[in-house]
């Protein structure tokens, strides 16, 4: 996994190896490869590069072509299977893997976006002492992929022990120093990840860690995790809260903006744009100012201030500020009239109203037929309604809901497209097994009839995706879920962490679903919070980023999204999908998305903004506009009622005060 920097600094990182301690009980893996096993209907081949030894085995495109290897075991038990392979094609080439003919099991081979491109994909099977026949056969009339090589170890599937004691032994304004006790493993812990709030900061071999790159007089949150070499990630340590000393004194104020202009308008909104400022450490934001009053902020030169009204002049200014609170001077001031004309259907947001205060960090949204809502509260694990006019009837706490201390609890929620005739709503949440999706019935104020539908995805203190969204002929239902903070799951097949996966509303799995018998839709995702379709059917879905570019991704069916190898549009990412947007993670963290009148609509929590973007004839995604930056803080969720509007969720979650965060109307003003 690639390490992920605070947002306030650029994180110096020293070069460690993955190298398990003296002593470990590990056995050196042995490799086989293709060319040298026995084929039947399959030829060996060399005109594709990429490959190791001396070619690769092109297998014929009928069902029943094999690749067999003579494996030998030191000892029995497990063993984790790593078959090298390309597939050129789009289309899955899953073989069935068995040893001495027996204990077959499936095992998806997707497409690799070119045949030169050579990828890994993992198993485990239980082998005999000794001489073990590993074969690996077509299903399908197109044949396997072609395939390099195989390489065999004995598995590993027991995680290390947490880390113990996690403590702070020193700190200066842009550093922080950690300690702890070791952790213990079966077989050897070879590294320790250490994270603040999510973001992975750092790893190493040794029992101590210093971060450096980070914002002065500034709390961060940390957690170690310790790593084997198979990789099994442990349970978090426990978490250690430290603030960074003040910064020397700064007393030297930027300089103003100038050149406040404005550069369009709506009906409800005014775009403005303005000349930087400059500053003796450097300038880390700007205030805007609306009839004399602060009504956002702004980390670049241009914004935009909705909620307005067509007709009315108002007056606008801005300045700048630096990391000491030190505020320039104001810029020029101008006057602008919201107006003009907009495309047709275009959703422009207007008048904010608070329809609830004092709930506690409220995550899923979903609306019943007579208009109220259904929330949940991730920290409290209660599912309430809601009206319009701000009326709370709790329904209940969701059975077995656990959190994790960071991001997990009860998620996403989703009414089921049937709700008149079944009454069914759909909750994904954090259990003591893992994270789940489960179904109850509404009857009068009370969810009843509790049932586990999807259970067993992966989690951990960060990274637990969970939002719900039917597709528009209410067939399926797709969850999101994070990689639990182990980016290898996102790319490993036989899990559903890191995925978008696809059910029928009982659970169970569409034939026609990418990967024989897996709920998996598409893969290589981080942490996907957003999901929602467009008017062509089409499902779009919003991917928090590591250290460098947060995403917006159309999804396809059975598509590579990159991670980890691959964070936006940067690292290794030939043959996955690329992203339609991407934004710097420090003017984004993007989670809730719904769409309208085929604009985005994404609310961010480290933005504290929306954003609207439109998609065109050739699903790109264009004309950018920024709503509410700096105005309520971070915002989790935003959804389109029946009404047309938008409400939108906070999450103050990370200040650690309970049931101070608010819901949210947006008067939306349809133009044309």
């Amino acid at each position: 996994m690639a390490p992920r920097y605070p947002r306030g600094g650029v994180v110096a990182l020293t070069a460690f190896a993955l190298i398990a301690p003296p002593g470990a009980a590990t056995a050196a893996p042995t490799v086989h490869e293709a060319e040298s096993a026995a084929l039947s209907r399959a030829v060996v081949e060399a005109d594709h590069a990429g490959y190791s030894g001396t070619g690769f085995v092109n297998y014929d495109n009928v069902v029943g072509s094999h690749v067999e290897y003579t494996v030998s075991a030191a000892q029995a038990g497990p063993h984790r299977l790593v078959f090298r392979y390309a597939n050129g094609t789009t289309t899955d080439r899953p073989l069935s893997v068995t040893v001495d003919g027996a204990g077959a099991t499936t095992v998806s081979f997707p497409g690799t976006g070119a045949w030169t491109t050579w990828r890994d994909v993992t198993t485990t099977v239980t082998l005999k002492a000794g001489a073990n026949k590993v074969r690996a056969t077509a299903t399908t009339a197109s044949g396997g992929p072609n395939a390099d090589r195989l390489t065999v170890s004995p598995a590993d599937t027991e995680a290390p022990t947490p880390p113990r004691d996690l403590r702070a032994t020193g700190k200066t304004a842009t550093s922080v120093s950690l300690a702890w006790d070791a952790a213990t493993d079966n077989v050897g812990v070879v590294a320790y990840d250490v994270y603040q709030h999510g973001q992975l900061m750092k790893s190493v071999t040794t029992l101590s860690a210093t971060v450096t790159g980070l914002t002065p007089d500034t709390e961060y949150d940390w957690t170690v995790f310790a790593r084997d070499a198979a990789p099994n990630v442990s349970p978090a340590s426990n978490n250690v809260l430290v603030r960074t000393d003040p910064a020397p004194p700064d007393t030297q104020a930027p300089t103003a903006p100038t050149n406040l202009r404005s550069t369009g308008r709506t009906a409800t909104s005014v775009d403005l744009a303005w000349t930087a400022a400059t500053d003796n450490v450097a300038v880390t934001g700007y205030q805007v100012f609306l009839d004399g009053a602060q009504a956002g902020t702004a980390d670049g030169t241009s914004t935009t201030v909705g909620g307005l009204t067509a007709g009315t002049t108002y007056r606008f200014t801005v300045r700048a500020r630096d990391a000491a609170g030190n505020l320039s001077a104001f810029s020029n001031e101008i006057t602008a009239i919201p107006g003009g004309t907009t495309p047709p259907g275009t959703p422009d947001p207007g008048t904010v109203t608070t329809i609830l205060n004092g709930t506690d960090v409220p995550w899923g949204v979903a609306f019943l037929p007579d208009g109220s809502a259904l929330v949940t509260e991730r920290e409290a694990f209660t599912v309430y309604r809601l009206t319009g006019s701000g009326q709370r009837t709790n329904l209940g706490k969701v059975p077995g809901a656990q959190t994790t201390g960071g991001e997990g609890g009860v998620l996403g929620i989703e009414v089921s497209p049937t709700f008149a005739t079944d009454g069914h709503v759909f909750v994904y949440h954090t259990a003591s097994t893992g994270n789940q999706l489960v179904r109850a019935k509404l009857e009068g104020t009370t969810l009843t009839g509790w049932t586990t539908l999807l259970s067993g995805v992966p989690k951990s203190r960060f990274h637990n995706g969970g939002r719900l969204r039917f597709s528009p002929d209410g067939r399926y239902l797709f969850i999101s879920t994070g990689d639990a903070q182990n980016g290898d799951n996102a790319q490993n097949l036989n899990n559903n962490a890191g995925k978008v996966l696809r059910v029928h509303p009982d659970g169970s799995i569409p034939a026609d679903n990418p990967f024989a018998g897996k709920a998996i839709w598409s893969y290589g995702h981080r942490n996907v919070q957003g999901l929602d379709f467009d008017s062509k059917g089409r499902l779009w879905a919003t991917e928090f980023g590591n250290s460098g570019q947060d995403e917006v991704n159309l999804i396809q069916k059975g598509g590579n999204f990159g991670w980890p190898a691959c964070e936006g549009t940067s690292g290794s990412c030939s043959g996955t999908v690329a992203p339609k947007r991407t934004w710097s993670t420090s003017s984004a963290s993007p989670s809730g998305l719904t769409i309208v009148n085929d604009h985005l609509f994404v609310a961010t929590t480290v933005g504290q903004r929306v954003y609207r973007l439109r998609i065109d004839a050739s699903a790109n995604l264009v004309d950018q506009r920024t709503y509410f930056q700096g105005a309520y803080g971070r915002l989790r969720t935003v959804e389109v009622d029946r009404d047309g509007d938008l409400w939108l969720t906070t999450t103050t979650d990370k200040d650690g005060t309970a049931n101070n965060d608010r819901v949210l109307r947006v008067d939306v003003v349809y133009s044309g």
